[in-house]
Order: C-alpha cells, then structure tokens, then sequence
C-alpha cells in the first residue's frame, strides 16, 4: 500500500483547515501538510492540526526563511514537535523575491548559504545543548533554547525547484518538496539523485476531484495558471521543460486581464502532466500514474470545488483506500 499524505491549502479557512485535519483520522494519511503565504501564520496552525489529528505527522509546506530568525524556526519546531507529541516534519523553503521583499520587507538574497545556514543552526538548537556559531551570514553566542526539544532529529524537508537547491536538498535535506514538476522530469532527477544519497521525496500535486470530470479540469486549470502568473520560478522552470510557448501565452495573458481569462491558456496536455484531475476514477488512475514517476510520498492538494466540506469528502472517499 503506499505512502500519501494531504495538503489544506492556503484558501481555507482556519475552522476549515482544522475540520478536515480531524476528518484525516478516519483515514490515517502518512502526512498532513500545512502551507504558509500570507495569512494563517503556520506554528499555530500546526500546533491546532495536531491537536484535532491523532494519527498523522504533521508537516509544514513550507515555512520561509526570510521572515523568522534560524532560532525563531528552531523554537516554534521545538514547540510544535513537544505539542504534536515527536510529529512534526519541518519543511522549509525561500519562496519567492515578490513575496519576501513586499509583504515581508527583507531583501531576497544568498538564498543557496541562507538555507545551509538555517538548516546547520536549526539542527544545532535541537541538540539542547549551548550554540556559538559562525557562518558567512549569521553568528550565533552562546545561545540555547529554554525548552528541551523531545527529538534532537527533527526531519528536515526543503522545497526544491532549481538545480543547485535540488543538490543542497540531496546534501543536506531528510526529503525534498516538489512541485509543478513534469512527470518525466521527475523521473530523471529522482533517478540522478537518489542514486548520490536516499531521502525522502515528496511531490505536492494541485488536485481537483469532482463528479464533473470538466469542472475538475477547469478548477486545476486556475490553479495552475495563479502560479504560473505570480510565479517567476515555476515559470522559468515550466519554460525550459517543454511549456516554453505555453508559458507565454499564460503570462501574456495575465499582463492584459489579470486572472480572470488566463486559464483558458493552459492546455490539457499541461493539466495531465502537473495534476490530479478528474471524477474519482479518473483521480485514482492519475495517483498511480505519479507514483510511477518514483515519488515515495504523494501530497494530494486540496483544492475545492463548491462546498468545501463536501468536496473533501469527495476527495478522501476518492483516494483513502490507498494508504
């Protein structure tokens, strides 16, 4: 049986986050994931998801690492990991330039030895013991934390999209986050990696599940086109692996209307490369085509269709006999 896990996106509601959370009891995923943009701050919601979900680990996708300290991430860890009771798998990320230096004032540089230094000092903190430390961007005197952390290992996942993070992921990382990631690409770089060093690789799918098989599309259709159009990274990367022309006229797009139309630029070909779409059975057929790409751990985004309560349901009536 393999491996799956959840992710409750950013556009649910706090009570929504923690209803479905509960409701992932009824089918023990291996991992529930909560993301982080600029709304619910993700520590607390961790800590709530963990307090309504007795079963699961309990993930962050993903936790910046511009707007907190190294010793502000090592202290919420240590918090949520005491709370969850040694459940907590710490995914960290850089997000994007837009994003770090207009919501959160910093300017988005050294991204590459920011990572290696926050993981190196992170890691030093649930050791419980006194830190002094000195690296190209931070130092660190005599500092340790007041809590003893209850596990000196906690998992460390970084989302990865380029190559050189890819390779301090390898490197440094206990797993890697994907995302938007062509299926074949996927298993190319897996093939090349996993070879070097074993980690734990995790790839986060939008996923639109419906008895309309076309309103499903379209939902992913949106999704995918909101990140291509706010995203200069999956751009980039969605250019240079096949979507080159496709990418243009999404971005064209959304320089002239916004997000209203754009999605009507994103083809089918690129829907059932990136995403799980579809009525149950076509979801279902599109799991296992992914685990084929060699993915260890899925993560089913969520994205409702209608009524959130009702499309959740949906979804893990849809994809539950697989864990």
């Amino acid at each position: 049986m393999m491996r799956l896990s959840y992710s409750l996106g950013s556009l649910l509601t706090v009570n929504q986050i923690l209803h479905c959370a509960k409701k992932l009891n009824q089918v023990k995923p291996d991992v529930i994931w909560i993301p982080e943009t600029w709304g619910m701050e993700n520590f607390s919601m961790l800590s709530a998801s963990s307090s309504v979900n007795n079963f699961s680990k309990i993930g962050s996708s993903i936790i910046n690492i511009y707007s907190r300290s190294p010793t502000q991430i090592a202290m919420g860890a240590a918090t949520v990991d005491t709370i969850s009771n040694g459940r907590l798998i710490l995914g960290l990320g850089t997000s994007s330039k837009p994003i770090i230096e207009n919501f959160h004032g910093a300017k988005f540089v050294n991204p590459l030895q920011r990572m290696r230094e926050y993981v190196e000092i992170i890691r030093l903190c649930m050791s419980g013991e006194k830190i002094n430390y000195t690296g190209q961007l931070f130092s660190l005197e005599n500092f340790s934390l007041l809590i003893k952390p209850s596990r000196r290992n906690i998992p460390i996942y970084l989302a990865a999209v380029n190559q050189k993070m890819i390779e301090l992921t390898w490197e440094i990382g206990d797993g890697v986050i994907f995302y938007l990631r062509p299926k074949n690409e996927i298993k190319v770089t897996l093939k090349k990696m996993q070879t070097q060093r074993k980690i734990d690789s995790t790839l986060q799918i939008i996923t639109c599940v419906d008895k309309n098989s076309e309103k499903a599309v379209e939902r992913a259709k949106k999704t995918i086109a909101f990140y291509i159009s706010v995203g200069e990274i999956y751009r980039n990367f969605l250019a240079n692996n096949g979507y080159k022309n496709e990418i243009e006229n999404i971005y064209d797009e959304y320089n002239k209307s916004g997000l209203k139309n754009n999605y009507n630029f994103v083809p089918d070909r690129m829907v059932k490369d990136l995403c799980i779409c579809g009525t149950p059975n076509e979801a279902s057929q599109q799991l296992n085509e992914f685990q084929e790409t060699g993915i260890d751990l899925p993560i089913i985004q969520f994205n409702p269709i209608d009524d959130v309560e009702s499309s959740f349901d949906l979804l893990i009536d849809t994809f539950g006999d697989s864990n």
